[in-house]
């Protein structure tokens, strides 16, 4: 490929070669900082949003970072060729999916700035030579630019492919017509069942299934016909936003028990799951899949290793976590001790209030002696700032957000 500045010199060669190296793995912390940088400028709100998209722009991140230090240790300052890899692709067919566009330049170029702050300060601790360093940066800049610059039109690239494999067919028309109905436009219902093939008059319940590594992307569609069973449904609708995930509508009305979703899922290894409340007509289409994307949201929010959420179960615990230094301060004001205790103990305490503060149906809900019960229930007044009559709701909601962010074996 044509060269677009001089060849260094074989002193600053060596130098590159060695910052490059120092860099090499790529750590997390300097990897969240060019995708946070990233995710801030994004235009299109669904980088940030979504949290399957989300992640896959880290993982480009961090394959892009650390595809062009490997070539600059062997070739140093030479112009860099984008990877034609998974992650790339990902992010290509993902565009296409959700029908968005390639005008991200502030986002490229605000990961540009901090990855090339970075570089700047280990060429800084690398020489103090004047002329070294000067030719070091001028080198290193022009091959970090132009590969950004080279990156941006090949993912055009394989925008431009992929849309051309996928045409102008049913699916396509399918992704339109359901980002229509999202959004709240009008179309009517008629048109828009015969596009879908899915009946819109009566009961929805909606579904995302993803996971969190593309490897397991093979998993879904077998999850997602569990999961349409489970809720009682002989038919459904699908479509992928992206690689790694599915969006479902289901023609119930009504949403199982987590466990049972859970169990379920035990046969498709990796996939997550968020159910939205029911609803019915176009308002419900679109706001039980509202739901389950705020649920969605929430794991990624919080970090939380949750398999299966339903948007019922944590609709307060979403509208706390919109500000998580608060939510922390909610958190330790509302359970005091009880906030680092047991997680059994604190599940006993969610289940008494969840069932109407009723000793026996909580002793029989988790398959313990009533007289288990109650010494747990009493151990856990004690640790309570506040007697729990006094705010159960709050309670409970708290115990929620600590039960979500605790890393069970079991992942449920």
């Amino acid at each position: 490929m044509k060269m677009l500045w001089p060849n260094p010199s074989e002193r600053v060669c060596e130098l590159i070669r060695q910052v490059a190296e120092s860099r090499l793995p790529v750590p997390d912390e300097v990897v969240d900082q060019v995708w946070q940088a990233s995710q801030r400028e994004a235009r299109q709100r669904a980088y940030v949003d979504d949290p399957v998209l989300s992640q896959a722009d880290r993982r480009l991140c961090k394959a892009n970072m650390t595809h062009w230090l490997v070539s600059n240790m062997q070739e140093p300052g030479r112009r860099v060729t984008p990877a034609r890899d998974r992650e790339m692709l990902i992010i290509a067919r993902d565009l296409v999916l959700r029908g968005m566009d390639l005008n991200e330049l502030g986002s490229w170029r605000a990961a540009q700035r901090v990855g090339w702050g970075l570089w700047v300060d280990q060429c800084f601790a690398a020489t103090d030579d004047r002329e070294e360093l000067r030719e070091l940066i001028e080198v290193s800049g022009s091959s970090l630019t132009t590969y950004i610059d080279d990156s941006i039109a090949a993912v055009g690239t394989y925008v431009d492919e992929i849309r051309a494999e996928m045409g102008f067919g049913a699916q396509a028309q399918r992704h339109t017509t359901v980002q229509l109905l999202l959004q709240g436009a009008r179309i009517s219902r008629a048109r828009a069942e015969e596009q879908l093939g899915y009946p819109l008059a009566g009961h929805h319940v909606a579904a995302i299934l993803w996971v969190d590594s593309p490897a397991d992307a093979h998993e879904l569609e077998r999850a997602a016909e569990c999961v349409m069973w489970t809720c009682g449904a002989t038919r459904r609708l699908t479509l992928p936003p992206s690689t790694s995930a599915l969006w479902l509508w289901l023609p119930v009305d009504g949403v199982p028990p987590t466990a049972d979703v859970l169990y379920i899922l035990e046969k498709t290894p990796g996939v997550r799951a968020t159910l939205g409340r029911p609803g019915s007509g176009l308002p419900g289409f679109r706001q039980s899949h509202l739901d389950a994307a705020a649920a969605q949201r929430l794991l990624a929010r919080v970090g939380s290793p949750r398999r299966v959420v339903r948007y019922e179960d944590v609709h307060l615990v979403d509208l706390l976590t919109a500000d998580l230094s608060q939510a922390e301060e909610f958190v330790a004001r509302t359970l005091g001790d009880l906030a680092t205790a047991d997680p059994v103990l604190q599940g006993t305490v969610r289940t008494y209030v969840a069932e109407g503060y009723s000793v026996s149906r909580t002793a029989d809900r988790l398959f313990a002696h009533r007289n288990t019960i109650d010494r747990r229930l009493a151990k856990a007044r004690t640790m309570l700032p506040r007697p729990l009559d006094h705010d159960p709701t709050s309670v409970s909601a708290a115990l929620m957000l600590v039960e979500l962010q605790q890393h069970q074996s079991s992942g449920c």
